[in-house]
């Protein structure tokens, strides 16, 4: 089964974005493996709260990557 779980920061895609990334990577694996993949691809799509990850020894926040003021509103 086809599996790709992407963590995005919490708020910050509409539900229209998250289930565009979901379809086009369905459709993505469905062109690689064959479209008999597609009815068991699963697409994990986690928000991640607000300074709950790091990137190199450091806490990740949506202010430090330029997003506050442009959370995304489900």
């Amino acid at each position: 089964m086809p599996f790709a779980n992407f963590k995005v920061p919490a708020g910050t895609l509409t539900a229209e974005q998250k289930e565009q990334i979901i379809t086009r990577t369905t459709d993505l694996y469905a062109e690689i493996f064959g479209d008999r993949a597609r009815a068991t691809t699963l697409v994990l799509v986690e928000e991640v709260a607000d300074a709950g990850w790091g990137i190199g020894g450091g806490v990740l926040t949506l202010a430090k990557i330029g997003q506050v003021g442009q959370v995304a509103q489900d």
